[in-house]
């Protein structure tokens, strides 16, 4: 199993969806420095017990492996970078760095066969469609076919509708696009009445 480092916070990343992230302390600056250097990535985990600066932390075990895709300095003169989710992974056994890293072995998960948007799932199709009119630019790949598309409708409604960290992970762990749905669906009642703001 190949070993990369991880990177656990209060947030889901999944695939194809940007996060953007403001980097302070050393162990990450180095590991920013060392993806650079050597073209790879990072894995994101969503934090469920610790905090995103202690060195005990509890992740989730499936996460997205983070792609940097662009850094730059920010106002304040912190390291700023803009990543891209690609792909979800199972974390394996773990351990801490010298340096306070969390370095984890990685079981790739593959993405199922692309799949039509089920005719009883429309209404997903709708809602997303109504959000990508104020959010495309953050989805350079985005085209109005990929509102066909069940895993990418699954992971762009999961990330932008206002969940909480548990449930969002909760969908990522999906590894049917339609079930992904389903559970969507059952949400969208909470949601009647608050479109995207």
């Amino acid at each position: 199993m190949p070993e990369i480092p991880i990177f656990p916070l209060r947030t889901v990343l999944f695939p194809g969806g940007q996060l953007p992230l403001r980097i302070f302390e050393q162990r990450y600056l180095d590991m920013v420095r060392n993806c650079a250097r050597t073209d790879t990535g990072f894995g994101v985990c969503y934090l469920v017990e610790g905090s995103e600066t202690g060195a005990l932390a509890r992740s989730a075990r499936v996460g997205t492996l983070a792609r940097i895709v662009d850094w730059y300095t920010m106002e304040d003169g912190l390291l700023g970078l803009t990543t891209l989710g690609t792909s979800r992974f199972v974390l394996g056994n773990n351990r801490v760095t010298d340096a306070g890293l969390m370095m984890g072995e990685v079981d790739w998960l593959p993405e199922p066969p692309e799949t039509d948007v089920p005719v009883a799932f429309d209404v997903l199709s709708q809602v997303l469609a109504r959000y990508m009119e104020k959010a495309s630019e953050h989805y350079p790949d985005f085209t109005p076919e990929r509102l066909q598309d069940a895993t990418w409708v699954g992971y762009r409604l999961a990330e932008l509708l206002p969940l909480a960290g548990l449930e969002k992970q909760h969908l990522l762990e999906f590894s049917d696009p339609i079930d992904r749905l389903q559970n969507l669906v059952d949400l969208l009642p909470r949601f009647q009445g608050h479109g995207p703001a």
